[in-house]
């Protein structure tokens, strides 16, 4: 007898299951509740999206709607910005997408981020970053307010990170490629709040992703428990006494779950566990997740983090092509770095007249100039990245040329509409829109000169130079549609 049971994807197609998952899960489940378990792999999986509130607020009603009505969008539950779409409607290929205008997200990986409840102001680590649904959704949490370190140890990875980073419109997050003891030997008890969604064996990815089934096992289970509790070890360090670790997986066994919690809390008595919760696919519209939120102790709990349970937290209003390193950060104490500055200013004072920089200080990456978000207690500069392998510094202001600076993409889509001089917007469906996404030139009907940001419907998409009644395009070429 072979060593699989069969279910389906949404598709229908075929796709077995190890007989030792199926296994597994009627031990956790039980004989009943695991039959309903095992027949939500026949339906199909849900989809979902976040809006961006860095870009669209909830003030913002008729844009909202807007979207809403575009894509038939319905709530989801336990995130205020998160809702479910209909796989026809396709999202990902709309100019809102390019705009940074939502992030496409699976909507139970959504109650982690939700969980870690970041505020304004704050320092947080998001360890294990990649692809960077936690990322931004915890960005639009802090409202460009504080220090996000964005870190994923794998290269390829990490620049699919920077490039989410960059569309969300996010202006105080680093990206960096680090492994976790590298990070926990820099920055000892450093963040308020630490995001661990940790490399697990994927068991939620099962009706998404059937290749995901091939690589299960039992062995492979263990492997990834192993490799949590190393990184857990690490966060531990990271976390300032009186700050939130959230831990989640998108996987269902309990070694890499409760029993990987139960040994974290045996091993560190100065840590609480405050709760635990389970997404699961037959229960929820979801694939299914684990979310664990941990406190650390300050001994007198002086400084506590308050902790808000899930429910309450979802209920809150929310009012409040990457660049490669192409040599060392440089500090910006030197006349060198001041100059480059002063070309900036000059450009945004034209270009850019509402916009306006937070906390924080330039650093050169070869030609590319960033700026390097500060912490809100004055602790990390350009001096805490030194010697670290780093993705993004911040947020890229130009590219440096003689006597001048060109915009960077990632600068346009950082800016609202109310900081910019020069905006040339078309409706999102318009032809112009299009053509601009492909690369094209665009006819200019406002007699612009200098340069000018496109926008679908208000919302920026790239850069354009305008001069002689047209438009030359600056989106970056990785970044063109071909249809």
């Amino acid at each position: 007898m072979s060593d699989t049971s069969e279910t389906q994807t949404s598709t229908r197609t075929t796709v077995p299951l190890p007989d030792t998952y199926v296994q597994q899960m009627r031990e956790l489940l039980g004989e009943t509740e695991a039959n309903e378990f095992l027949a939500s792999f026949q339906a199909p999986r849900a989809y979902g999206l976040r809006l961006n509130p860095l870009k669209v607020s909830s003030t913002e009603l008729p844009a909202i709607q807007s979207i809403q009505q575009q894509f038939a969008l319905r709530p989801i539950p336990w995130c205020e910005t998160g809702y479910y779409y209909d796989e026809a409607a396709r999202p990902g290929k709309h100019p809102y997408h390019a705009a940074g205008i939502y992030y496409i997200q699976e909507p139970s990986a959504m109650s982690a981020a939700q969980a870690l409840d970041p505020q304004p102001g704050e320092t947080i680590l998001d360890l294990a970053a990649a692809p960077g649904g936690k990322t931004t959704q915890i960005a639009g949490r802090m409202q460009g307010e504080g220090l996000l370190i964005s870190n994923e140890i794998h290269p390829a990875r990490a620049r699919i990170l920077s490039e989410n980073v960059e569309r969300y419109g996010i202006r105080n997050a680093v990206v960096t490629c680090a492994p976790p003891d590298v990070l926990s030997a820099r920055f000892p008890q450093f963040f308020d709040r630490i995001m661990l969604d940790a490399p697990c064996s994927g068991e939620g990815m099962f009706r998404k992703d059937p290749d995901a089934i091939g690589e299960w096992s039992l062995d492979h289970v263990q492997m990834c428990a192993d490799r949590q509790a190393d990184i857990l070890e690490h966060a531990a360090i990271m976390l300032k006494p009186g700050g939130r670790l959230v831990y989640s997986t998108c996987t269902f066994n309990r070694s890499e779950n409760e029993n990987a919690m139960a040994a974290f809390i045996a091993a560190h008595p100065e840590f609480k566990l405050e709760i635990t919760e389970r997404l699961w696919p037959h229960r929820c519209e979801g694939e299914g997740h684990f979310v664990a939120v941990l406190f650390k102790t300050t001994g007198d709990d002086v400084g506590r983090t308050t902790f808000v349970p899930i429910n309450q937290i979802a209920s809150r209003d929310n009012r409040n092509a990457p660049q490669r390193s192409k040599g060392k950060a440089k500090p910006g104490n030197n006349s060198s770095l001041a100059a480059d500055m002063a070309l900036f200013e000059a450009f945004a004072e034209e270009a850019l007249p509402g916009f306006k920089l937070g906390p924080g200080e330039p650093v050169r990456f070869g030609e590319a100039l960033y700026w390097l978000p500060h912490d809100k207690e004055g602790r990390f500069s350009a001096a805490s990245i030194e010697g670290l392998k780093v993705v993004r510094p911040g947020l890229q202001l130009g590219e440096l040329k003689t006597k001048r600076i060109e915009p960077a993409h990632a600068l346009a889509l950082a800016v609202r509409s109310e900081e910019i001089a020069r905006l040339a917007s078309f409706g999102a469906d318009a032809s112009e829109t299009a053509a601009y996404l492909r690369g094209e030139a665009l006819q200019d009907d406002n007699n612009y000169s200098g340069w000018t940001i496109v926008a679908a419907d208000g919302f920026p998409l790239g850069w354009a130079k305008a001069s002689g009644g047209q438009l030359k395009n600056h989106l970056p070429k990785g970044l063109r549609r071909l249809t």
